[in-house]
């Protein structure tokens, strides 16, 4: 659900599919991006809230804690790409 108040521009808002090297095993990241949101699903098994702040950093909301080396890259392949 997108925020009326929300005047936070959509850039690169959708659905990413990548590779990710977690736990040292390569696993499926879906990443759901949702305006200042992203939805993270690593191999249908773990499940973490991003938010992206006004600053450009990002910052873990919810679910599954995840390390800060995995945020970075999430970040990367979703904002930088």
């Amino acid at each position: 659900m997108i925020d009326p108040k929300d005047t936070t521009p959509a850039d690169k808002d959708g659905k990413y599919e990548f590779q990710i090297n977690y736990s040292e095993r390569e696993l499926t990241c879906r990443v759901e991006k949702e305006q200042n949101k992203l939805h993270v699903f690593i191999d249908n098994n773990m499940n973490a809230e991003l938010e992206i702040q006004p600053d450009g950093k990002v910052i873990q909301t919810g679910g599954t804690d995840l390390p800060e080396s995995t945020i970075v890259f999430i970040k990367k392949r979703i904002l930088e790409s």
